[in-house]
């Protein structure tokens, strides 16, 4: 019987065509290039003498036999992770790499806060933050791309652990000269679904305002003008042009904004996400993760932290996250 001479490298290259289904895409992520990934998909083909995906069909697909070999593939890669990590595991000071992922309504607001302490406490890990959609962010738990992510929560996803970390309100923002951006206070009733920018479908802040708000996502704050943006600045900015408003959660609201804009409070309920790690059950790096988990709570700011403490009588209500 003759030898094999597959090699580890080999298998995180299938498994990230798998993961993307596209070769240029694949070699990006593996920090290669396209050729390189190609001839090493094609030699251990050879090797096994299979071919692993249909590339006739874009995506690529998996052909039958290829299927078992690529989810024994994402096996072994998870058990070589753990070996090398349980060879640390003694070590009191935490190293090697913590791959999270970060929805985009949290990143901008939240990872520069907490980034330099962990890179000056922790000078041996490696943090790696990619910043996705939360679909995205399970996908890559559950194929043990990713070690963690820092999301809305419940998800109530099989499998996976999840740790509040804190609540964070919503507050409305609209412009002054609108007829509710003088009010203190207010409240579910007082909105129009006709008039609130939304992120675009696959951000779960989206799906929170719509529920909450009890709005239909097909009316458009301009009947010909259909538009849902990727980030919460967009929004920000078509508000602070005098049109339609949108809710904020408290990290994003504490940036600046323009004279002549409001930032309304809500009446209870007041609407809330939890804010949450996320990991599968079967994590071993979980005293990285619990070293990220105090260095985010370490550095929140002092009036959020507040909130924390004063929950019972500011916020009332949390919003489910799907």
């Amino acid at each position: 019987m003759s030898r094999l001479t597959l090699t580890l490298t080999q298998l995180e290259y299938l498994v990230a065509l798998d993961q993307h289904r596209h070769f240029g895409k694949a070699a990006k992520a593996c920090h290669v290039s396209q050729p390189t990934l190609s001839m090493q998909i094609q030699k251990l083909e050879s090797e096994l003498g299979i071919v692993f995906f249909d590339r006739s069909h874009q995506p690529l697909l998996p052909t039958p036999e290829g299927a078992p070999l690529i989810a024994q593939s994402r096996v072994v890669l998870s058990e070589a992770r753990r070996l090398n990590y349980l060879s640390q595991e003694d070590s009191k000071e935490l190293k090697g790499e913590l791959r999270l992922g970060v929805i985009p309504t949290i990143a901008p607001y939240l990872v520069p806060l907490f980034v330099e302490h962990m890179a000056t406490t922790f000078p041996k890990l490696s943090l790696y933050i990619d910043e996705l959609q939360t679909h995205q962010i399970i996908s890559s738990l559950e194929n043990e791309s990713l070690d963690v992510g820092l999301l809305a929560t419940p998800l109530k996803v099989e499998g996976l652990e999840e740790e509040k970390l804190f609540l964070e309100p919503f507050s409305l923002y609209v412009h002054g000269t609108h007829h509710l951006g003088k009010r203190k206070l207010i409240s579910e009733e007082d909105l129009d679904g006709s008039e609130m920018w939304l992120l675009s479908e696959g951000h779960c802040l989206r799906a929170q305002i719509l529920r909450f708000c009890s709005l239909r996502s097909n009316q458009p704050v301009f009947r010909n003008v259909h538009f849902e943006a990727g980030n919460l600045e967009t929004l920000q900015r078509l508000v602070e042009a005098g049109s339609g408003y949108t809710l904020l959660p408290w990290l994003a609201a504490q940036r600046p904004h323009p004279k002549g804009v409001s930032l309304i409070p809500f009446r209870a309920p007041v609407p809330q996400r939890q804010v949450s790690l996320v990991w599968r059950r079967t994590q071993l790096k979980k005293r990285s993760i619990g070293a990220l988990a105090e260095a985010i709570l370490a550095t929140i700011p002092e009036g959020l932290r507040a909130l924390q403490k004063n929950r019972s009588t500011t916020v009332s209500e949390v919003l489910p996250a799907w």
